[in-house]
């Protein structure tokens, strides 16, 4: 395999090829810093490239390597969502609000360093990631590189689309609302939103958000999990192994605001496809009515107090897009005490919505339908995006309101090259049961 060649093929092979000696982790780079290069002009996903950086922390991991470690991601590139501080670079936030470069590493990002991972670039996000597009005023739109006229989703979208389009073998994305398993179903690829508290620089907008990846397969989400999060069993093993007979809740039923969007017809059959899929597999699967706690304001509470938050602590809050302006003041009213009876809501529904149902796993749709066209919520106004946001996808930030793992897998293509996708959930702390379930899945589809 050469290295153009090893870009695409993900972090666990990349890893293999190093460790056999097959390829250095220079070559590796400078084939990845060259796909960002050949990609980027047209899916506008990278907002920064550390080209010099990047070859000097390739020559260090292989430095390293030849002394003796061999750790799993050592001399793996990676790009960073533009959410995560590295030292001397302003982190953007898709804001022209940020201005300050940070004076230090974030936890996570200090600890891929530590590793030996190589950042390679900075990836494109909405501003001050709030919404399910990547477009911003400071950034432009970021595209799918599967189909150019359609967004690569949100907020991670810069993260899936340089995945997707094969300039990176993983990402880092965080997912407060759907902020991973979007851009996973928009772009075709693996969305694996964590349990909340096992990912380090996670917590924002409330404990609603988590740090995770984007990558083409399973056992790299699992490798990148593994190697920095705190898990009970191994994420790797997992995914390598099927899991014993489950029984899963398939489910069409949306929390949406207002009214939720019709399910696409090939959305549907997608997910009906799955369930026949997961039978075949010995599982045993139902059709159940999630019992979201409608009318509860709580969810609300988490995601607009989070995103006054956001907007308050960036640099210069006059540079805000308007629309952003707009969304942080419907947070204003909830204060701390509002907060943490949000907070509480969530976890208690999150602790028994599997048990009451009797299932151990719930698939449901991850979006209404296949990725929407670019610019699709251009003009609107804050409350009008939130609300018809939420009506397109209304399958997922309940599940950051609950703290429990969710998962987005590719479940083929449209006529038009647009992926379908569907969302698998499993208890809080159930992350290694989900994963196996993922990885049972997605070789039933290879």
């Amino acid at each position: 395999m050469t290295p153009a060649e090893a870009v695409a093929a993900g972090p666990t092979r990349q890893a293999e090829l190093l460790a056999a000696g097959t390829l250095t982790s220079r070559q590796l780079t400078q084939a990845t810093l060259d796909a960002i290069d050949r990609e980027n002009p047209a899916i506008n996903a990278a907002v920064a490239v550390y080209a010099e950086e990047a070859l000097a922390a390739a020559d260090e991991a292989d430095g390293r390597r030849a002394a003796g470690d061999n750790g799993p991601l050592l001399g793996v590139p990676v790009a960073v969502k533009d959410d995560l501080d590295i030292a001397g670079q302003v982190t953007g936030k898709g804001s022209r609000a940020m201005l300050l470069p940070a004076d230090h590493d974030t936890e996570l990002v200090a600890a891929m360093r530590a590793a030996g991972m190589v950042v390679v670039a900075k990836s494109a996000l909405p501003e001050l990631a709030i919404f399910g597009f990547t477009e911003s005023e400071a950034n432009g739109i970021t595209r799918n590189p599967l189909n150019l006229a359609h967004t690569s989703g949100g907020s991670s979208g810069g993260s899936a689309a340089l995945v997707a389009a094969g300039a990176v073998g993983i990402a880092t994305a965080s997912d407060g609302a759907g902020s991973i398993r979007i851009p996973a179903a928009c772009c075709g690829l693996v969305g694996f939103k964590p349990t909340q508290g096992t990912m380090p620089s996670s917590g924002g907008w409330h404990d609603l958000s988590t740090q995770g990846c984007l990558a083409a397969r399973a056992i790299d989400s699992a490798l990148f999990l593994d190697a920095f999060g705190t898990f009970a069993e191994s994420l790797v093993e997992a995914a390598a192994t099927d899991p014993a007979p489950l029984t899963i809740g398939v489910s069409f039923s949306a929390a949406a605001a207002t009214k939720a969007n019709p399910v696409d017809p090939r959305v549907r059959a997608a997910v009906e496809r799955t369930a026949e899929e997961l039978r075949a597999s010995g599982h045993t699967v139902i059709e159940v009515k999630i019992p979201y706690p409608l009318g509860s304001k709580a969810l609300t509470v988490r995601y607009l107090g989070g995103i006054r938050d956001g907007a308050d602590g960036t640099d210069d809050p006059g540079r805000l897009e308007k629309r952003t302006k707009a969304i942080a003041r419907l947070g204003r009213p909830f204060g701390a005490r509002s907060v943490e009876w949000a907070k509480r809501k969530g976890r208690a529904w999150g602790d028994q919505v599997h048990d009451n149902l009797g299932v151990d796993v719930l698939l449901t749709p991850v979006m209404s339908g296949p990725a929407i066209e670019v610019e699709h919520w251009r003009g609107k106004g804050g409350l009008a995006t939130v609300l018809s946001m939420n009506a397109f996808y209304p399958y997922t930030a309940q599940w950051n309101h609950a703290g429990v793992p969710a998962v987005s897998m590719p479940a083929g293509l449209t006529t038009d090259r647009l992926p379908l996708a569907v969302q698998l959930i499993a208890r809080r702390g159930d992350d290694a049961r989900l994963m196996s379930l993922a990885g049972q899945l997605e070789r039933h589809n290879a």
